[in-house]
């Protein structure tokens, strides 16, 4: 049952990447499906989920042509991704016993975005300053802090958005719970 829900979050995630390829790779990138990143917060299947659904996601983009990095990508985006949900996942176990259940929600819900915005500014950021690298006399620096500014960017608006739309949901009568329970219904 674990392996089935990994790979259920990992086909979302790349159905929702391979919806708006153009916009999911590139120097701009804008992923929809980035907003699953938080399930880790819930269970370490969010993490495998979200890995797996990366490294399919960025190696389909590569093989149909609409991700221009290639499998740079699939090994360095996917690193990124593990990374995040690994930090993630720990946010969540954080008790916070010093607040009400709501407000230790809330603050988990608050901080889990933040590993995802930071690995993937910096990693993806400089895979594609190392990639696409720019002109000759500019360092490698100030493209990198370009390029991870520009992918934590699309990064925010995801989490903090539709991530948190998710997680709010998922609290809510407390339905991660069941989704990620390992009770077997018959």
């Amino acid at each position: 049952m674990k392996l089935v829900k990994i790979a259920l979050i990992g086909a979302l995630y790349t159905a929702l990447t391979m919806a708006i390829a153009p916009l999911a790779y590139g120097t701009v990138q804008f992923r929809i499906s980035e907003a699953l990143t938080l399930l880790p917060l819930f269970s370490p299947l969010g993490i495998w989920g979200v890995t797996f659904g990366c490294f399919l996601s960025n190696l389909l983009g590569f093989l149909l042509g609409t991700n221009p990095i290639g499998l740079i990508d699939a090994v360095c985006g996917t690193l990124a991704t593990l990374i995040a949900a690994l930090i993630t996942h720990r946010i969540g176990q954080i008790p916070f016993s010093s607040l009400s259940q709501s407000k230790a929600r809330l603050t988990r819900a608050l901080l889990a975005p933040i590993p995802v915005v930071v690995s993937n500014g910096l990693i993806v950021g400089l895979e594609l300053a190392l990639v696409f690298g720019g002109n000759p006399g500019e360092s490698l620096p100030y493209i990198w802090a370009f390029q991870g500014i520009s992918v934590a960017a699309g990064e925010i608006v995801v989490c903090y958005t539709l991530g948190m739309l998710l997680t709010f949901a998922l609290y809510r009568a407390d339905l991660y719970k069941r989704l990620f329970s390992e009770t077997r219904t018959a």
